[in-house]
């Protein structure tokens, strides 16, 4: 597989936190986060490694190839530095996809997800 995006951004809340958001997204129902598109499907988890990994898979009906690895590292002051790395099977989407795939990640990881916990 190969890379088609990967984004580092500091989350507030520290990765066993992080972890269960990712792993149970509908936990806390007052607070939803993961608010997908009509072309999109809720992600299964592929791979977890409590509370520093989680790997989902496509949510994106064009690519259901696609895999997101999440890592969780704690960030020295409480929260986590998350991560999330897309990774595709040749060949690669065009620009246009590929820039609209990363664009949904940040939307769902680095505002939705992010927004929840209050930043």
């Amino acid at each position: 597989m190969l890379e088609g995006g990967s984004r580092k951004r500091n989350q507030p809340a520290p990765p066993h936190v992080i972890f269960e958001a990712l792993t149970e997204p509908d936990r806390d129902p007052a607070r939803p986060w993961l608010l997908l598109l009509d072309d999109e499907d809720r992600p299964r988890l592929l791979s977890t490694e409590a509370p520093h990994l989680v790997v989902w898979s496509s949510i994106w009906r064009k690519r259901p190839d696609a895999r997101v690895r999440f890592d969780l590292p704690r960030d020295g002051s409480g929260g986590t530095d998350l991560r999330w790395t897309l990774y595709l099977a040749e060949p690669l989407p065009d620009p246009a996809l590929l820039g609209h795939m990363r664009k949904r990640l940040n939307q769902l990881i680095n505002a939705n997800l992010r927004f929840t916990f209050g930043q």
